[in-house]
């Protein structure tokens, strides 16, 4: 075991945690409710700019991309950059409108508002259901990225490594609420940042500089210099759907559109749309050409999600790999913070409120009540990571997929287009949701597009017919 890297581990964790009980202390001067979920709408153009990217860039991007790129080369790099309009996406389309919303609304779901806007309980039901079990598998694939990561780099037993983690996560997010999440999510941005980039400088260096690593990597795979990767695997059809599925889709994410309605004003949108877009790029590139290029240097892994952990104790003095390694700790931790919220969220103000709506009366009650729920998800998240896959970048694209599926046309098409009605969103939601189960658990592609295509497609065009059709029923009525 690693001591020389688990000690400033551990004092990165411990800051972690402080700034969770200075968040939990914080609260008991507010609306303990509003701010456990949404932290009372406070947020400046930093602050909006690092949660966002934390919370979007996560194991996937940190451990399950540059796996992939490890396995497919350059080519992933090239894919990947495809992620790079994602906070431009997700503030431009719904940025000013829905925040203007959620403040007429007092909405601080994102349930909230598709009640607001269609007044429809069944829509929330179904919504809330769809982000319930979509986020098991999420989650999962979080936990599964940290476990591995002190496993690789620290030495620690993938199931010791797991319990570790899992509950020092659930811990902080349980009691630190929203505001611990965005206030952590600033300083973990900023070492994700410094982190991604130390490491490609570490990797270029241990390889011998660029002109070398590339005449290794040919002559290990040429297909590994080319676009389209080993055995042709990113043609056409794949690249357009990677680009649905982790570019246009994100508007529908509900963790990142509810990162929308907590913004303080204005101004805070335009700083954030800059200043997230420059560290999404800069990650997003650092940390996928760093899984590339070390094929050179660790050409026999096994297992591809692997490749950073081993090449932070590879190509970092132990020191250094110890602070390095809370990079990616802190995209996973971001995370999983925003998506455990957003679960307790849903079942406490979604689904406990719509049957006992009296409660909405005991704020203290309903925010114990959150944090006892949290503390439940994240054992039952741990069991379900217990034996994971090789490559947990499928997973977490099987779960993003669900998501867009179920929102992306009922919140884009709700905020822009004033003629929406219930009957076209629930619709669009069944079914965007069904075709895209069966297609993901079948493995079938229609001309070899990932199901988020055809599922997609079949979304708008359901919300579209039924939407005609419900505007005569309602004329009718």
């Amino acid at each position: 075991m690693h001591v020389d890297i688990i000690v400033p581990l551990v004092l990165y964790l411990t800051l972690v945690f402080a700034i969770s009980a200075y968040a939990y202390i914080k609260r008991k001067k507010t609306d303990q409710f509003t701010d456990y979920f949404i932290g009372n709408r406070t947020m400046g153009g930093f602050l909006l700019a690092m949660t966002l990217a934390a919370t979007y860039i996560s194991a996937s991007s940190f451990i399950g991309g540059p796996g992939a790129a490890y396995k497919f080369g350059l080519g992933w790099v090239l894919l990947a950059m495809i992620q790079v309009p994602t906070v431009l996406l997700s503030l431009g389309i719904l940025g000013k409108k829905f925040a203007i919303l959620a403040r007429k609304y007092n909405a601080l779901t994102l349930s909230d508002m598709l009640y607001a806007r269609y007044q429809s309980r069944l829509i929330v039901w179904f919504a809330s259901i769809a982000i319930i079990v979509a986020f098991i598998g999420a989650m999962t694939v979080q936990f599964i990225g940290g476990a591995r990561l002190l496993e690789s780099s620290v030495g620690i037993p993938y199931g010791y490594g797991l319990l570790i983690f899992g509950i020092g996560t659930v811990i902080y997010t349980a009691f630190g609420g929203f505001r611990a999440g965005i206030l952590n999510d600033a300083f973990q941005g900023m070492v994700m940042l410094v982190g991604a980039i130390i490491l490609l400088i570490a990797v270029i260096y241990a390889g011998g500089g660029i002109p070398q690593i590339i005449d290794t990597l040919k002559q290990t795979d040429p297909a590994l210099l080319t676009p389209q990767g080993p055995d042709d695997f990113m043609d056409f059809p794949f690249m357009v759907s990677f680009w649905i599925l982790v570019c246009f889709g994100v508007v529908g994410l509900p963790h990142t559109a509810v990162r929308c309605m907590a913004y303080k004003d204005s101004k805070a949108v335009h700083r954030a749309i800059i200043l997230g877009t420059i560290i999404v790029t800069v990650i997003m590139f650092t940390m996928h050409l760093s899984g590339a290029l070390g094929r050179a240097i660790l050409p026999n892994l096994a297992i591809p999600d692997q490749v950073v952990p081993n090449l932070i104790v590879s190509v970092l003095p132990p020191i250094a790999a110890g602070i390095f390694l809370a990079a990616p700790l802190a995209a996973i931790m971001s995370t999983i913070n925003a998506q455990l919220l957003q679960v307790s969220s849903v079942i406490i103000k979604d689904l406990f409120l719509s049957i006992k709506p009296e409660m909405k009366k005991y704020d203290k009650t309903l925010t114990r009540l959150s944090i006892v729920i949290t503390f439940i998800f994240g054992v039952l998240l741990i069991l379900a990571a217990w034996n994971p896959p090789d490559m947990v970048i499928w997973l977490n694209l099987l779960a993003f997929g669900g998501l867009e599926a179920v929102f992306l046309w009922p919140l884009v098409l709700g905020l822009y287009w004033q003629h929406a009605n219930a009957y076209g969103a629930l619709t669009s939601m069944i079914l965007g949701a069904t075709c895209y189960a069966i297609l993901a658990s079948e493995n079938l592609k229609i001309f070899s597009f990932h199901p988020i295509v055809p599922a997609l497609i079949i979304g708008l065009v359901a919300f579209l017919i039924a939407n005609y059709f419900g505007k005569h029923l309602q004329n009718r009525d």
